[in-house]
């Protein structure tokens, strides 16, 4: 039924998914229910539904025993996965916790890795940014000049503004990496 309600073009074509990580023994350390096969088999089945699907994923740097194998796993995941908004952080012990028990990263390794996982999702949002280039779409605004497309990705309107919740057609001019820059039409 899930994916019946996503293929209906009046639901809006973006999902997040809480991956946490792109490797399968991290995935079990961090009691996880889905193995990196089941990531990259759902993300394909959504887009067959939905083409036009952005997803979005949280994904964690430096669990406890993580390799830097195991950690390369993750960042070919937003690849994989064709992820466009991207949520890394770095792993934080929290007391009593299982995690907090096991051999522990050094902090600067952690904030390297987190560093490096946010480089790769800036760089696939710009690419889906860049897909967009010169394009007519409709946007929903949300307040001022700022608005979104059906899939999430965040839009200004040069030299626009109008009530939040009106819908308007604009034509892309440009991103600054990190939302489309539109003209009302």
């Amino acid at each position: 039924a899930l994916f019946e309600a996503i293929a209906d073009p009046r639901v809006a074509p973006f999902m997040h998914l809480s991956l946490q990580h792109g490797d399968n023994l991290m995935l079990k350390r961090m009691k996880r229910r889905h193995s990196r096969e089941d990531a990259i088999e759902l993300a394909n089945r959504l887009r067959k539904i939905r083409p036009d699907l952005a997803l979005g994923a949280d994904i964690i740097a430096g669990f406890p025993t993580e390799t830097e194998t195991a950690f390369e796993n993750s960042l070919r995941l937003i690849e994989d996965c064709e992820i466009t908004f991207l949520h890394a952080f770095p792993y934080s012990p929290r007391p009593g916790t299982p995690a907090a028990r096991m051999p522990q990263l050094q902090k600067s390794g952690i904030k390297a890795r987190a560093a490096r996982l946010r480089e790769a999702g800036r760089a696939a949002l710009v690419q889906h940014l860049e897909a967009y280039s010169g394009g007519e779409i409709s946007v929903l605004m949300e307040r001022g000049a700022h608005g979104r497309l059906p899939d999430f990705t965040p839009v200004v309107v040069e030299g626009f503004t109008v009530e939040a919740g009106r819908p308007i057609r604009a034509r892309i001019i440009g991103h600054d990496q990190t939302r489309l820059k539109a003209v009302a039409l």
